[in-house]
Formats: C-alpha cells, sequence, structure tokens
C-alpha cells in the first residue's frame, strides 16, 4: 500500500469514529433534556398542590 493509500484510509476511519463520537454525545444530550423535561414537570405539579392554585394564578396573570 502506497502512503497515500493509508491517508486516505485513516482518513475515513477517523471520520467513521467522529461520526460515531457526536452521535453518542447527542444521544447523551437528549436523555439529559428529557430528564430535566420530567423534573421541571414535577417541580410544576409540586408548586401547584403548595399554592392549591395554578401557576398562572400565582404569577398573576
Amino acid at each position: 500500500m502506497t502512503t497515500t493509500t493509508l491517508q486516505a484510509q485513516e482518513r475515513y476511519w477517523n471520520g467513521l469514529a467522529a461520526e460515531q463520537i457526536r452521535r453518542e454525545r447527542l444521544a447523551k444530550a437528549e436523555l439529559l433534556n428529557g430528564r430535566l423535561a420530567m423534573l421541571g414537570f414535577v417541580a410544576l405539579i409540586a408548586t401547584e398542590d403548595l399554592l392549591h392554585q395554578g401557576l398562572l394564578q400565582a404569577l398573576g396573570l
């Protein structure tokens, strides 16, 4: 194999690795986003339960 062929193969595999890393980071970000959304929803329900009124009413809207 020539040096040019080896460099092309290395670029190919590096590109595949970079794409896989990007997908894994995106999956982790989506998981975190979902967890934070669930936490926010639970906080909203707890706030409404403690104040005995809706959130918009509590904010005066």
